[in-house]
């Protein structure tokens, strides 16, 4: 892998041989991208560093896929980002960062906690991420727990020792060096990494003897995601201890529209409102795609980006599976707990300054009463974040936003809207009317400061994305998805038997994350610059440029956007 410090060309690059079969003599090889998420646009970024021409085509208005956000009445509801891998300098998942522009001119906050947990009663159990800081104030919640407490901040402070971020070289691609050094940074902490990824964390927490931290620590996630090893949550609160786990300045879609910046300057093309309906295939070889309305596009090789089982089933029409293919999308998409749940989020805006003094993220565990009136909640509990505390832009002047989350199951929400679109909208209230109501409850007199609340649905992630089951981190980590998706990775080569010209990026690909799905669009180039006769090549973006709110441009309203695509330039 090369790196450089080269200039891009930043001219409107030719497009006049994208709609004929075969490309001009003497030109590089085209490069077709599906989908402008996180995923795709790295690939783009990382296909023009290494000398090919790239068109990404997106059936959205905007950049980002889930990493996205709304506007309404000049509130930013930021959707996706709680905290980012590799904010802080000085590691590979930075130099990923750095590659891709992601963070050029931006400041990052960080946190002193990763959670705080509270009860019903009002009992709260806060996360530090400094580890000595977190073992005196959960010794002072649970005296009789400090042989576990003693466990697990004993195993954190081991994680802070280690960094490792393998998001540089595709698996199969890996030098006898770069894993010589993987194995000098696993071996010394092997057993440390064994032990606490075998170690499931509801079995850890159902040894404490208080009730409250056995609910507390399923929940420094903000909400139990399930099957998840104690190993997650010790890696990235060890981050977040490092500044490397912050959230950067611009939120979720300045994240996007800072990778598209930097793949327009590298000479790339975006084509939103262009939704393609099929990839042609010729001879089993990709050879572009046809989009909605029938224009088609060529290209030597077509990269997918978006929804995984769109891909497999419409775009190719289920004609190129395999072993793992199969075991993916027939057999464990069909078991419980495998994909990531969906999400239920209430964004609040209120007039006024939030509590300096409140954890800016806190999972409020519901009572029967709550927890019955909360519309298909998957959890008796309820994350309240302080937006407005992450980043500047998110609120008018004087004003706040809060950011309301709960897991939810997709199907009820995607019966009601596909039968009856009064009870949806109905039971977007309930929810509205609830956090209202809770909030109240929780700060007497804030319901008074509530301008707006906006509910997002599993549904409308679905209809934004297109992403199965309206999940937001697709495959579910640690999962019995985890092994074969990372076979798809290292053995498969992004790719699906049978089909040349072809490669998968994403989450769907790589497992859920940001910092993952960047990475597999660096993955994809690195192997098909093996096809292409390319030798890859990626460079840090020289962007100072101070971040602004300009750069977001346009929002579309939540909800209000027309689902109606239509190609444009």
């Amino acid at each position: 892998m090369a790196a450089d410090n080269r200039t891009a060309p930043t001219e409107s690059p030719d497009l006049s041989d994208w709609t004929t079969r075969e490309r001009t003599p003497g030109t590089p090889p085209r490069v077709i991208v599906v989908g402008a998420g996180v995923a795709g646009l790295s690939t783009g970024c990382y296909a023009q560093m290494s000398g090919a021409r790239t068109r990404v085509f997106e059936k959205h208005v905007l950049p980002g896929g889930c990493c996205t956000a709304w506007s309404r009445d000049g509130y930013l509801f930021d959707y996706c980002i709680e905290w980012l891998i590799g904010t802080a300098p000085g590691n590979d998942a930075h130099r990923v960062w750095a590659e891709l522009g992601a963070l050029d001119g931006k400041s990052v906050t960080n946190f002193e906690l990763f959670n705080k947990v509270e009860d019903e009663h009002g009992r709260s159990v806060t996360f530090y991420n400094d580890p000595d800081r977190l073992e005196a104030h959960l010794l002072d919640v649970s005296p009789a727990d400090a042989p576990l407490i003693r466990a697990f901040t004993r195993d954190l402070r081991r994680f802070i020792d280690i960094e490792l971020y393998p998001f540089l070289t595709a698996p199969a691609l890996r030098t006898v060096r770069e894993r010589a050094q993987t194995l000098r940074t696993v071996l010394p902490a092997f057993r440390l990494f064994w032990r606490t990824a075998a170690t499931p964390m509801h079995v850890f927490a159902d040894r404490f003897q208080d009730p409250l931290l056995r609910k507390a620590f399923r929940n420094i996630f903000f909400q139990d995601p399930g099957g998840f090893p104690l190993l997650p949550y010790l890696f990235n609160m060890a981050a977040a201890h490092h500044g490397n786990a912050g959230f950067p300045q611009g939120g979720s879609l300045g994240l996007a529209r800072s990778i598209e910046e930097r793949y327009r300057n590298l000479g790339g093309t975006i084509t939103y409102r262009a939704r393609t309906e099929r990839i042609l295939v010729e001879n089993d070889r990709a050879i572009g795609i046809e989009l909605r309305g029938g224009r088609r596009y060529f290209a030597e090789h077509v990269v997918s980006a978006c929804d995984g089982h769109t891909t497999v089933y419409g775009l190719l029409g289920g004609r190129y599976t395999g072993p793992r293919i199969d075991k993916l999308y027939t057999d464990l998409l069909r078991r419980p707990g495998t994909l990531f749940p969906a999400v239920v989020s209430a964004f609040v805006g209120l007039r006024g300054d939030l509590d300096p003094d409140e954890a800016h993220s806190t999972t409020h565990l519901l009572g029967p009463d709550d927890a019955d009136h909360l519309p298909g909640a998957l959890q008796d509990s309820l994350v309240v974040q302080a937006r407005s505390r992450y980043s500047g832009g998110f609120a008018p002047p004087g004003c706040s936003v809060l950011h309301c989350t709960y897991f939810s199951d997709y199907a009820h929400w995607k019966d009601l809207r596909t039968r009856n679109r009064k009870e949806y909208r109905h039971r977007k209230r309930e929810v509205a009317d609830f956090v209202r109501d809770f909030l109240e409850r929780r700060t007497p007199g804030i319901a008074d400061r509530i301008e707006i609340v906006e509910v997002a649905t599993p549904a409308t992630t679905h209809r934004y994305t297109g992403n199965l089951g309206g999940s937001i981190l697709a495959w579910k980590a640690f999962s019995d998805a985890d092994d074969v998706a990372a076979r798809l990775v290292g053995k498969d080569r992004m790719r699906l038997p049978g089909l040349s010209g072809f490669s998968m990026a994403g989450q769907w690909v790589g497992m859920g994350g940001l910092i993952r799905a960047a990475s597999t669009g660096r993955f994809a180039v690195q192997y098909l610059c093996r096809e292409l006769g390319l030798e890859f090549r990626a460079w840090e973006s020289k962007g100072d440029e101070p971040w602004h709110p300009g750069k977001l441009g346009h929002l579309p309203q939540l909800d209000r956007w027309s689902a109606r695509e239509s190609e444009g330039s």
